[in-house]
């Protein structure tokens, strides 16, 4: 079985900074593709940045700038640096991880439970 759990969410208010984590635990052979996610309450789901195993990076237009992922494969982590929020940044945060949890397997995505971030104005 694969777990992603997410920490690091919290109230801060704008201009601030978060740090978000997301640990993977279980068996797994090997890590692909990490992302993060965010939904905001009535909206859709959204990419927010992404990680490629050998370290290139992508980013929403509404975060490019402001907020830094990187990964720690040893660890099996994944990081979200946001600063300068803003409350549009306001939503629930989601770890999104591609990986093998066996040699001969093609690969799965599974997410995390959530992490709360709330930026006040």
């Amino acid at each position: 079985q694969v777990q992603l759990v997410e920490s690091g969410g919290g109230l801060v208010q704008a201009g601030g900074s978060l740090r978000l984590s997301c640990v993977a635990s279980g068996s797994i052979f090997s890590i692909n593709v990490m992302n993060w996610y965010r939904q905001a309450p009535g909206k859709q789901r959204e990419f927010v940045a992404g990680i490629a195993r050998g370290g290139s990076t992508k980013y929403a237009d509404s975060v490019m700038g402001r907020f830094t992922i990187s990964r720690d494969d040893a660890r099996r982590m994944v990081y979200l640096q946001m600063d300068n929020l803003v409350p549009e940044d306001t939503a629930v945060y989601y770890c999104n991880v591609n990986l093998r949890r066996f040699y001969t397997d093609s690969g799965a995505t599974y997410w995390g439970q959530g992490t709360q971030v709330t930026v006040s104005s």
